[in-house]
């Protein structure tokens, strides 16, 4: 059970997003609903509505958690996809449709790697709707590969946004 030891306490940066129905509702009643299911969380985000990336049509309520618990990196992924089973998660297509989507994104320990798990997430620097939440709730925050703050790569992505829509 998280904080339940002695042990120090983490700060995690948790993604979450939905788009697709399932027993709690519209994706943005899914995102809420496991923002409760996930517990320890000491910021939340608002709820984004964002295009979807990939194959799926449906847009995606996204949103970002930080979080404060004892559990190592592999120990917290392993709580969040037990979180996804219960609400339905089913692995199928990438980028496809998904009820909801529970993602480590960063991790007050810097960077973690195994077979099973990154942190930094390795494509977070590049996702609007992971920035973009985050910025709301962790704007100074460093990424450990790149050393840039949240708020800096979302003005980084941006400027890459305005570029490519140039004629």
């Amino acid at each position: 059970m998280p904080n339940s030891t002695c042990a120090p306490l983490s700060t995690y940066v948790v993604a979450i997003g939905s788009n697709r129905r399932g027993r709690h509702g519209a994706p943005q009643a899914q995102v809420a609903a496991a923002i409760r299911a996930i517990g320890d969380v000491v910021a939340t985000a608002p709820i984004f509505t964002t295009a979807p990336v990939g194959p799926s049509i449906r847009r995606f309520a996204n949103s970002a958690v930080l979080l404060e618990t004892s559990e190592d990196p592999p120990e917290l992924l392993a709580r969040l996809k037990a979180i996804e089973r219960d609400f339905g998660r089913r692995l199928g297509q990438r980028w496809g449709a998904r009820v909801i989507d529970l993602d480590i994104i960063l991790w007050s320990g810097g960077a973690w790697g195994d077979a099973g798990l990154t942190i930094p997430h390795i494509d977070f620097r590049e996702r609007r709707f992971v920035l973009d939440p985050l910025a709301r709730i962790a704007p100074d925050w460093r990424d450990p590969i790149t050393g840039l703050t949240v708020r800096q790569l979302v003005h980084r992505l941006r400027a890459v946004d305005q570029r490519a829509s140039r004629p």
